[in-house]
């Protein structure tokens, strides 16, 4: 049976409310907590909504550790559509959090493998109070593809086409500047969380929330992992993207 908790909201600007107050009761409940993020255009309200709980005075990030879900191989760190970028720009500059709190996986260097190792072993000795999550349309999470092994832990991917050509609006619309391949968290690392958060929004996601909330667990969905988490999954989408619901 799936026991993921879904909140129905009006739009993105809802969403991001909602689901930015889930997230920040958990710093709040626990100052010192761990949180995996995201990256994407899903999570940018989110992190408006927490960078204005701080600059009112409402919460400190100074003792929370993050780790990222992911970053693209193929693109230096300064690179404005990294994700250490993405992340830097839309949450990180603005609050009070310590850079050595801060974890993206790492594509620079010649032994990716390592790289994934060693990141899989700093996410095992954490405990991740809650993982934010956005879906693909295709169903992935982080980069986890379909296909992936849900006993997969941090690993390299080589990018589906429709996932490069959704994410092309980040680059000028051109999908040959898109990397092809990335460094994610696996499936593993992500149910190892206590909870995750996972938000959608607009009609491109409906067909992915409606397999997310009815269909059967299978690999070839990746986000069908989490009906059979052991903590608490709550989903956060809008109409559009319940509206096969």
């Amino acid at each position: 049976m799936n026991k993921i908790q879904l909140i129905k909201v009006k739009d993105y600007e809802e969403l991001s409310n909602v689901a930015g107050k889930i997230m920040l009761d958990v710093v709040k409940a626990n100052p010192k907590c761990t949180l995996g993020l995201a990256t994407g255009s899903s999570p940018i309200g989110l992190y408006k909504y927490l960078i204005k709980a701080y600059e009112n005075g409402e919460v400190s990030f100074k003792d929370v550790k993050t780790f990222n879900l992911d970053e693209y191989c193929e693109l230096p760190v300064t690179h404005p559509e990294s994700y250490y970028s993405f992340m830097h720009t839309n949450l990180f500059n603005h609050i009070d959090i310590k850079e050595e709190n801060v974890h993206i996986p790492s594509s620079v260097g010649n032994d990716l493998a390592a790289n994934c190792a060693a990141y899989s072993k700093a996410l095992n000795a954490a405990t991740v109070d809650m993982q934010l999550l956005g879906i693909g349309a295709n169903g992935h999470i982080g980069f986890n593809e379909p296909g992936t092994p849900f006993d997969s832990e941090t690993l390299i991917v080589t990018l589906k086409d429709k996932t490069r050509q959704d994410n092309a609006r980040f680059f000028d619309n051109d999908i040959n500047q898109v990397p092809k391949h990335a460094i994610t968290m696996g499936i593993k690392n992500i149910m190892n969380a206590k909870s995750v958060l996972l938000i959608a929004s607009g009609k491109n996601k409906a067909d992915a929330i409606n397999k997310l909330m009815n269909g059967p667990v299978t690999e070839d969905f990746p986000a069908s992992a989490l009906q059979n988490h052991k903590g608490k999954v709550i989903v956060v989408a809008d109409e559009e993207a319940c509206s096969l619901l």
